[in-house]
């Protein structure tokens, strides 16, 4: 878990909200494929950064039992665990402004993901967090677990990522 920042040189309120509407603008309509998941940004803790989405005809990955693709689950916690990075990230430079902090995310890249698949994705919504573990000056490390509408926890992955 990452530690505590102090709020010290911090944006204010007004600029954290302009960063946060231009995350959620990159993270939910400019990447093409977490559009194309219907991902949706429920918290922007890098301790606990959330993502939800519905579960869809073309998300089956089992057509008798209506399960979920384990390629969703695996893209979801992809997902999940660049947001928590990049909500670290826009922590680790607080006083930076949005555009200075968004630029800073050009050069991010899944380098590693590990899922383990626990139980069947059945349900009619899904929401899967992330915590950084780790901010280095080039890569940063995630935890991330996906959970169904019933609190089931399905899947978790740990990830690493190139973040310079």
């Amino acid at each position: 878990m990452m530690p505590a920042t102090s709020t010290a040189s911090r944006r204010d309120d007004a600029e954290q909200q302009r960063l946060e509407d231009a995350l959620r603008d990159l993270f939910e309509e400019r990447i093409s494929f977490n559009r194309l998941l219907g991902v949706r940004i429920e918290s922007f803790d890098p301790n606990d950064a959330r993502v939800s989405f519905e579960m869809r005809p073309e998300f089956v990955g089992h057509y008798l039992y209506g399960r979920l693709h384990g390629g969703v689950i695996s893209s979801v916690l992809d997902a999940a665990g660049g947001l928590a990075l990049m909500c670290a990230i826009a922590e680790k430079f607080r006083a930076d402004d949005a555009e200075q902090v968004m630029l800073r995310f050009a050069r991010m890249g899944t380098i590693d993901l590990r899922v383990d698949f626990l139980h069947q994705g059945i349900g009619r919504r899904f929401e899967a967090s992330a915590s950084t573990t780790r901010l280095g000056g080039r890569i940063g490390s995630v935890q991330c677990r996906l959970e169904g509408d019933d609190g089931k926890l399905i899947a978790t992955a740990t990830a690493a990522y190139v973040v310079s």
